[in-house]
């Protein structure tokens, strides 16, 4: 069975997807779905990361609650650098930050973090996993900010992942 549906969640969310996005749940397009959600996890099956091995729950909730909050947090900062430029506190900037994280489903979620967060982009990782370097909309203290990332991302996806 694990042969046929290699991510079965992936295979039922793919399928009540194309039938959310039809407005229908006529049997051919309950077929097209059903197709759907075992074909495209199978042409993808080279593209997932290693199996995750997920720990401390509590940390993930944690580190989600500490996502949302940047997340709203951020939205506001760059909204203000947007609509008064002249109130910019700091010129934007690129950071290297070196990363301890080596496990390519978190690094995967770091990326996802900070892309999400407005005012902050994902700019390089070196080959060998050891530098990341963020491009960021108002770059204050460089060793702060490089501080903050470890600290409030890298630390719990370590915990979680590593």
């Amino acid at each position: 069975m694990k042969r046929l549906l290699p991510a079965p969640l992936l295979s039922f969310a793919l399928f009540v997807l194309w039938m959310v996005l039809n407005r229908s749940l006529g049997l051919a397009d309950a077929l097209i779905g059903m197709v759907l959600g075992v074909s495209i996890p199978l042409l993808t099956r080279g593209l997932r990361p290693l199996p995750v091995r997920v720990r401390h729950p509590i940390t993930i909730l944690r580190l989600g609650l500490r996502v949302a909050a940047d997340t709203v947090e951020s939205n506001w900062g760059t909204l203000r650098v947007f609509l008064f430029p002249h109130l910019r506190r700091h010129p934007a900037g690129f950071v290297h930050i070196p990363l301890q994280l080596r496990d390519p489903n978190a690094l995967a979620v770091l990326a996802m973090i900070v892309c999400i967060t407005p005012g902050t982009s994902w700019a390089e990782l070196s080959s060998d996993h050891s530098m990341l370097m963020l491009h960021v909309l108002e770059l204050g203290d460089r060793p702060e900010f490089v501080a903050h990332i470890k600290a409030r991302y890298e630390r719990p996806l370590m915990e979680i992942f590593e």
